[in-house]
């Protein structure tokens, strides 16, 4: 009997170890710079990917996706002011895209207990995931190498907390992105723009979501 469960836990460590390798983010995942990006297209389904709520549980973006139709924002982390400020811009949209059934959620690579201290407010109801395994981010073709000296500023001057590509010292944000999705996954509206200062207006993203309902 001792023997039969060791040799289960062997087993068990072999298939973490397999499903590990297969959600692995490697390097050649993620473009070389912000302009570089190959990021999901309208017409495409959404990947299948576990992110973390802001609590630390286990979420699956698709099933979330499936259970209401949904707006997903991709933002750089909260220390960032553009990111802050297009967030604060969603307020003034949000009643009228929650009133068409939509859902909001907000990807970022930020940790769940960062994610944590970005709640602006009771009535804002975005649903705020951690990505910081890099999954969605590279699954969308969103990921690319911030570079050291740019990393170093954000991290001097804004205090930036940044996530790093697992078992390397590099640097990887998402390029700003936003998603309108109908609950079979498939991409109603896209906007990616390399440009991190320049974001989907919140009017835009309340005419596309209306038109793809």
């Amino acid at each position: 009997m001792k023997f039969l469960s060791i040799k289960f836990l062997f087993l068990f460590s072999l298939c973490c170890m397999a499903a590990n390798a297969k959600n692995a983010v490697t390097e050649s995942m993620i473009a070389s710079s912000a302009e570089q990006v190959r990021p999901l297209m309208n017409g495409q389904f959404i990947p299948d990917v576990i992110l973390q709520t802001d609590y630390g549980k286990d979420i699956s973006l698709r099933a979330l996706i499936e259970s209401k139709p949904s707006i997903v924002i991709f933002y750089r982390g909260g220390w960032c002011p553009y990111c802050n400020r297009q967030m604060q811009g969603l307020i003034e949209v949000e009643q009228r895209i929650r009133d068409l059934g939509y859902q909001i959620i907000a990807i970022s690579p930020d940790t769940p207990q960062r994610l944590q201290a970005q709640r602006t407010s009771s009535e804002f109801e975005v649903i705020r995931l951690a990505d910081n395994t890099l999954q969605a981010i590279s699954a969308f073709g969103l990921g690319y190498f911030l570079s050291d000296d740019v990393a170093n500023d954000y991290r001097d001057k804004l205090g930036a907390n940044l996530t790093t590509l697992q078992g390397t010292n590099k640097v990887v944000l998402p390029v700003p992105a936003a998603y309108v999705f109908d609950t079979s996954g498939l991409v109603q509206f896209q906007y990616v723009n390399p440009n991190f200062r320049v974001r989907v207006s919140p009017q835009l993203l309340y005419y596309a979501s209306q038109i793809a309902k």
